[in-house]
């Protein structure tokens, strides 16, 4: 749901901090990402993982591995990052509480019905394009070239 902020923000802001520092083809550090985020790295560990689940990232291994964008940027809505890592099953209805049940949960579901719409119509693509018009310049991914 999107009222649950936190877990929302932080993955929204990973993909964020992949798509501006490493794209599809770099990867970044799980620990980079944290520290640039100012986030702990075990607070993000199961945000990653299930991020890669979904296939949204891409988790590469080794000592030089890390994450990069499972797909173009341009493919990814920010519904989708938000729902990756805030579907939780309903919880069980007791039947005890009916105006949580009659009048808030309809509402609440009405709310995250139409920020959901908008989130959908919003890409990492369109983010990047906010971080460029703010001035902000992606790191050089140049090939090194060794000429001898």
């Amino acid at each position: 749901m999107y009222l649950r902020r936190d877990r929302a923000l932080t993955a929204i802001s990973i993909m964020l901090d992949v798509a501006f520092h490493a794209g599809r083809s770099g990867v970044v550090s799980g620990a980079d990402i944290a520290r640039r985020g100012d986030m702990l790295r075990r607070g993000i560990e199961p945000v990653l993982q299930a991020l890669s689940r979904a296939g949204v990232l891409s988790s590469v291994r080794g000592p030089k591995g890390g994450y990069r964008l499972g797909r173009p940027p341009r493919t990814i809505t920010l519904n989708e990052i938000v729902r990756t890592v805030t579907e939780d099953p309903e919880l069980s209805d007791d039947g005890v509480n009916l105006l949580r049940t009659k009048v808030l949960e309809p509402f609440w579901r009405s709310v995250d019905h139409d920020v959901s719409e908008k989130m959908a119509s919003v890409t990492l693509e369109h983010l990047l394009q906010n971080a460029e018009e703010a001035g902000m310049q992606r790191p050089s991914r140049a090939p090194i070239s060794f000429s001898i």
